[in-house]
């Protein structure tokens, strides 16, 4: 019987690169355990991996062939909103594709289906959150200058006005990497915005090299900073001395202590050893993208995609974060309000859309 082969975008060099071990590693988990349990339709499970971190151009040609060659069933991974959206025309309505990353919240296309964080879920709460806690409401975005951070701002700013809280700045860098001066010159225009709070949108290395800098300014101690992708390699990339006030929103924490989630940390333990890589936020993605697919393929009895498009609105499954239920092609899950301390996560709150007043 052939495998049944998905194929894996995960970031294995630039900003992202940061996620990569710890992103295969519980891929690699994933699948084990699907193998064990019967694989998908009956068929083993194989990853082919693909590195969402090289050109476009070049990753477009690799999965192209892929695709021509019939040599992958379906697609998934953590990668950012520019490799989605230079992927989605070349595999849509060919397979079944699972994005779990975080992103800006308006993918509505065949056979393409998300099981990541939106802005109005994930952010407008936990600003509201941050400004009945701390009183922060003047917010200067800082992000990387693609899809996903400036499409969060549009989708967030009419938002803001109903929390008594605004945008006073933004500044978008370069998603390869910003220079010293570029980060520097960021610096000074939060200062002189008069901003209480950076909204951080901002990838792997490039939160890092942020991080560091904020700290060395002194900002870290009366400045706010709230990020969609801060997770546990990022926070031992930016040093315990450049974590103080630094919040992140998510589905996601390792210390986040229900049942689904220990589970996940102790087989992942158990799978590769004690001093494997972290699971932060963007691994367990990657390992909610693959139960998702399993789930989504299985019900449709099929990996054709008129199939998965029928049956994913309403269909039900249980991953680490718990139960997820999709409404549409986005799947709806619990998130929490963290604040960073060292090398790891205090969880504050489960959020909810409703305004604190």
């Amino acid at each position: 019987m052939s495998d049944f082969v998905v194929g894996v975008l995960l970031h294995f060099r630039g900003p992202g690169g940061i996620y990569g071990p710890s992103c295969q590693a519980v891929t690699e988990l994933a699948v084990a355990e699907i193998n064990a349990t019967g694989g998908i339709l009956g068929r083993p499970v194989r990853a082919e991996l693909f590195d969402a971190g090289e050109p476009l151009a070049d990753l477009g040609q690799r999965l192209r062939r892929a695709l021509d060659d019939r040599r992958i069933d379906a697609l998934t991974g953590w990668h950012t909103s520019a490799v989605r959206n230079a992927v989605v025309p070349l595999v849509q309505r060919r397979v079944p594709y699972v994005y779990p990353a975080a992103y800006e919240g308006t993918e509505h296309r065949s056979g393409l289906y998300v099981t990541g964080e939106v802005p109005s879920a994930q952010l407008f709460p936990a600003i509201d959150r941050l400004r009945a806690d701390t009183g922060a409401r003047r917010w200067f975005v800082v992000g990387d200058d693609y899809a996903w951070p400036r499409g969060t701002v549009e989708a967030l700013a009419p938002q803001l006005a109903a929390l008594g809280a605004s945008f006073v700045g933004a500044r978008f860098l370069p998603e390869r990497g910003a220079s010293p001066a570029d980060l520097s010159e960021t610096l000074d225009a939060v200062e002189t915005s008069g901003a209480d709070g950076v909204l951080l949108l901002m990838v792997g290395q490039n939160g890092v090299r942020f991080n560091r800098h904020f700290a060395r300014r002194g900002l870290h101690e009366r400045v706010a900073r709230l990020s969609t992708l801060m997770e546990e390699n990022m926070l031992m990339g930016s040093g315990a001395g450049a974590t103080a006030n630094l919040y992140s929103a998510g589905g996601w924490f390792r210390s986040l202590a229900t049942g689904d989630a220990l589970d996940l940390v102790g087989r992942y333990a158990a799978h590769h050893g004690a001093h494997a890589p972290a699971v932060g936020a963007a691994a367990e993605a990657c390992y909610e993208g693959v139960v998702a697919l399993r789930r989504i393929v299985e019900q449709a009895g099929s990996a054709d995609v008129a199939a998965t498009d029928r049956v994913v609105d309403g269909l039900v499954y249980e991953g680490p974060r718990g139960v997820m239920q999709f409404r549409g092609n986005h799947a709806e899950h619990r998130l929490y309000l963290a604040r960073a301390d060292g090398y790891d996560f205090d969880l504050l709150a489960q959020l909810d859309r409703r305004p604190h007043r």
